[in-house]
């Protein structure tokens, strides 16, 4: 049987320059009917995350959900993915440094931008605001990552910039952490603070 994970590296490898069949295929088999852009996997952790707490199943609602490996990417994927590729609906989240990409991808790709919902700086900077430092903290020292969160406050390069903002740097400083804080910070939100952007994209879906 025909799954996510299947149409996601079909279309990695048809992005990759590889052949279309594939991912046309399983769009079909999926009943695709909507493609979700996300920049990275962290982002996909949230999505994810946030759509199994409100009972979503993405898949069988026809939506796919797509970590593309960068903003730059986006031209690409839309144009696969978009009205002259697949025909799918596009959605997504970017962040506002990377908005310009995203308007000049779905452009050429002729779909709308309606769909794209902007962070503020990212995802994980929204999700810290959402929860407040106090609260990231803490499930940073439940983590066991205090000593490394620690560490970091001490550097000169952060000492005296806000707190928020030392803790989104350290969310990036090791790899596969900006994914597992994905996951951990989106779990710890009360329904009422889920994060705009990430709020709206699962009313588009």
């Amino acid at each position: 049987m025909a799954d996510m994970w299947a149409f996601r590296d079909a279309v990695s490898g048809w992005a990759a320059g590889g052949p279309g069949g594939p991912a046309r295929d399983l769009a079909v088999q999926l009943g695709l009917r909507t493609a979700v852009l996300l920049e990275g996997p962290s982002d996909l952790a949230a999505v994810e995350t946030l759509a199994a707490r409100r009972g979503r199943d993405l898949a069988a609602e026809g939506v796919c959900v797509v970590p593309m490996g960068g903003a730059m990417s986006v031209g690409r994927y839309a144009g696969l993915l978009g009205p002259p590729g697949l025909g799918l609906r596009l959605t997504g989240l970017c962040d506002v440094g990377e908005q310009r990409f995203y308007d000049r991808g779905l452009e050429r790709a002729g779909a709308s931008r309606q769909g794209i919902y902007v962070c503020a700086a990212d995802l994980e900077d929204e999700l810290i605001r959402a929860l407040g430092t106090a609260r990231v903290e803490e499930i940073v020292e439940e983590e066991g990552d205090l000593r490394a969160w620690q560490t970091l406050q001490r550097q000169p390069a952060h000492q005296g910039s806000p707190r928020h903002q030392q803790l989104r740097r350290f969310l990036g400083t090791k790899k596969g952490r900006k994914i597992r804080y994905g996951h951990l910070l989106t779990e710890a939100l009360a329904p009422g603070e889920v994060p705009d952007p990430l709020d709206g994209l699962f009313a588009s879906v």
